[in-house]
């Protein structure tokens, strides 16, 4: 399932390329520095990822059985909009959301997976899904700003949301009568008569229509196809199901189960062509490809797993294990929260992955929960330590810039934080 880290990255590719740019893209964030509410987890400016980043850390601690903050849980409900939408974050929850509040559907979908699991947030969750199905787009999907083109990671994420609440996605649809299962057929990528992108989804279509290979979108469409939920999923029982091969490149997808075999065996081939792993799309002005995306990587790991690949999620679980230390300090709650995902898809130990307590690392980045998986009382926030950034607001951050003021100063951003890590 797609992070917001990536969807940014992947917004700022389509406007920087002339695309249809998303409502309020074009306000470059306040340089006026943010506080950080003591509720809230991470250390970076919430701008632009805080409910996002929020919610799967709720989510990820709920999964392990760790009871998280109350005022962790209240920061998160209290973000909500009256008409039941969720921003990236409202620094004044006491003002009324209004015409110039930039409502998001990658963080209401979020929010609302995480206040279900949780429970006793049933009103909160109706209004946020109320509100997601009054934004959906004529052609059965989402974007991740309404008013705009539908996007598969915002489609997927939105149909997670929906399953986590009890709908049926098939049944939710928009005014030219189709569900977001049948949008998600629709961003299948063009081969370009290369082999190897057979199987492959696309974020969303460039100025020209086309849809270019992207692997985080395949994974988001992975994922919502194979109907196992959204970044938590229900780990199918039974055997391995081996990968299939994908329909070649002029054969259309025809139903979700084909579109999730499909872009399972573009995933599977392309981490084992790369030793394991994913690697990081160029940015806009660079070719470089070399470096792996570890998000990324997990977020595929959940893919194939949901779609019963247990022996290609555990491969590349295993490369996690080795190579996700170092990103996940640097990224923050979010980031082990998508490695805890990964671990729980493929029957790991979150608590010793590769030598990590992914549990411990992600409750030091926020307040104290009140009950530890292991039983334990809650400390003095006092005790705990205080890193923990976040890296999905860099690059949201970064998508903005670019629809202000072009490419080249977000590429300028990225090699500076490079240097910086």
């Amino acid at each position: 399932m797609i992070t917001l880290r990536r969807s940014a990255a992947a917004l700022a590719v389509t406007v920087a390329l002339g695309a249809v740019a998303a409502p309020g893209a074009s306000a470059a964030p306040s340089p006026t520095p943010v506080a950080i509410p003591s509720g809230l987890y991470g250390k970076g400016d919430p701008s632009f990822d805080g409910v996002f980043r929020q919610s799967l850390a709720l989510l990820a601690q709920d999964q392990v059985g760790v009871e998280p903050a109350a005022k962790a849980v209240d920061w998160l409900t209290g973000q909500q909009c009256d008409n039941g939408a969720f921003p990236a974050f409202r620094p004044d929850p006491g003002t009324p959301c209004d015409a110039k509040t930039q409502l998001d559907t990658n963080m209401t979908a979020a929010a609302v997976q995480a206040l279900k699991a949780l429970g006793g947030q049933d009103a909160a969750v109706t209004k946020a899904v109320g509100w997601l199905k009054s934004v959906q787009n004529a052609d059965g999907g989402w974007p991740s700003w309404p008013g705009s083109p539908s996007d598969a990671n915002s489609t997927s994420i939105v149909i997670g949301a929906l399953q986590a609440a009890g709908e049926k996605p098939a049944d939710v649809k928009g005014k030219d009568g189709k569900s977001p299962l049948q949008a998600l057929l629709g961003f299948q990528a063009d081969c370009d008569g290369k082999p190897e992108n057979q199987g492959a989804f696309g974020f969303q279509p460039d100025k020209d229509g086309k849809l270019a290979p992207n692997a985080d979108a395949t994974a988001a469409v992975v994922t919502a196809a194979a109907g196992r939920g959204g970044f938590v999923i229900d780990v199918p029982r039974g055997k391995d199901r081996p990968i299939e091969a994908a329909p070649g490149c002029k054969e259309g997808i025809a139903d979700p189960r084909t579109a999730a075999s499909a872009g399972s065996a573009y995933l599977a081939r392309t981490m084992d062509e790369n030793g394991g792993f994913l690697k990081a799309p160029p940015m806009p002005g660079s070719d470089a490809t070399d470096k792996p995306d570890v998000g990324n990587t997990a977020d595929a790991v959940v893919a194939l797993a949901a779609d019963g690949h247990k022996d290609a999620a555990r491969k590349s679980a295993d490369w996690l294990t080795k190579n996700s230390a170092p990103w996940a300090k640097a990224s923050g709650p979010a980031a082990y929260a998508q490695l805890i995902f990964a671990a729980h898809a493929t029957g790991m130990d979150p608590s010793s992955f590769g030598g990590t307590d992914l549990v411990k690392e992600l409750n030091a980045t926020g307040p104290a929960p009140e009950k530890a998986a292991d039983g334990a009382e809650k400390k003095d926030d006092a005790e705990k330590k205080t890193d923990g950034g976040s890296s999905t607001a860099w690059w949201v951050i970064g998508a903005a810039f670019v629809a202000s003021v072009g490419a080249g100063l977000l590429i300028s951003m990225r090699n500076k934080k490079n240097k910086q890590l």
